[in-house]
């Protein structure tokens, strides 16, 4: 027999730096239940759920774990940070009967059907699709991934992956220069080489590189010098980075078909959403000889939401009782 749908469950979204746990009630977080705690002064997630709970004087009937890394069979490994994360260790520390383990972007895409209006940005149009038409979730932070997220009867299903660490796509001397100049200094280049925080730096140093000079930036300063025009290499380095975004994303929507839309997430995505469309996104994206029609079909927005992905743990949590009740 289903549980009820308003239980409480406790959600977390740890990143590499912060751990973000709050309340929630069926698909709704309570908003001023949300805390953020530091992952260095913390030895693990145990640590971090008890104190939570304890402070919040709750007893869950369920909780649901996103982490920035690889999840397989329930067992996760974060990515910047000596924290493992299963099943098992949710359950000791919140004595919750139904517990489950996300990766980030999974979490992000489970939310995508409960986010408000004003928590989306459109940065391509589209087509209007069918209320069940597959839909992808893209994070551009620390690093980058993608999840394709499909609707099967009252099931939402997102399939993990890490494609931020296929193969860097280039079609021009200019980017092989760049793939180049990642290969020698960090090793292969994939995707999130180029389509992160520090990928963004990269393509910055190897512009200098190109040059003959000046000096390597980071993100912060290399955004700030596009914005108020006073770097030249700034500006190319957002189109730079902007195109490669295009293209691959671009890639993803033909191997996914996200009819439903393409959404965007993560700190570098919405740093560089004023800078897509004009800096060359638009048609990095479209640019697929033949199909560059059909390219206009897939409407791309920005989640501007910083708690998507406790909202998300907490709409899987609700299918899962829904579904099942206590397991």
């Amino acid at each position: 027999m289903a549980e009820p749908l308003d239980r409480l469950a406790v959600v977390a979204d740890i990143g590499g730096t912060n751990t973000r746990v709050a309340l929630s009630r069926g698909t709704e977080v309570i908003a001023d239940s949300i805390r953020r705690y530091r992952n260095a002064d913390n030895g693990g997630l145990t640590d971090v759920l008890t104190h939570y709970l304890a402070d919040m004087d709750a007893a869950p009937a369920a909780a649901c774990v996103a982490m920035a890394g690889p999840v397989r069979d329930g067992v996760g490994q974060l990515t910047n940070l000596d924290w493992t994360i299963d099943r098992d260790v949710i359950r000791d520390a919140t004595r919750a009967g139904t517990v489950a383990v996300l990766n980030d972007l999974q979490a992000q895409g489970h939310a995508l059907d409960f986010l408000a209006a004003d928590a989306l940005t459109e940065l391509l149009p589209g087509q209007k699709a069918a209320p069940h038409a597959a839909k992808l979730v893209i994070g551009i932070g620390t690093g980058m991934n993608a999840a394709p997220v499909f609707r099967l009867g009252d099931q939402t299903l997102v399939p993990p992956s890490e494609s931020g660490h296929i193969t860097l796509p280039v079609q021009t001397e200019e980017e092989l220069r760049l793939m180049a100049f990642i290969a020698r200094k960090h090793g292969t280049p994939g995707v999130e080489d180029v389509l992160s925080g520090r990928g963004f730096e990269r393509v910055y140093a190897w512009l200098c590189e190109e040059d003959g000079d000046g000096a390597p930036l980071d993100a912060g300063a290399i955004m700030q010098a596009a914005a108020d025009g006073s770097d030249a290499r700034a500006t190319k380095a957002v189109a730079v980075f902007s195109k490669m975004l295009g293209r691959v994303c671009g890639n993803l929507a033909l191997v996914m078909l996200p009819f439903g839309g393409i959404y965007l997430c993560g700190g570098v995505a919405r740093h560089f959403a004023p800078h897509l469309i004009t800096g060359g996104f638009a048609e990095a994206f479209a640019d697929k000889g033949r199909f560059r029609d059909f390219m206009g079909q897939f409407p791309v927005h920005l989640i501007t939401d910083d708690y998507a992905a406790l909202t998300g743990s907490a709409c899987h949590l609700a299918e899962i009782l829904g579904r099942h009740g206590d397991t």
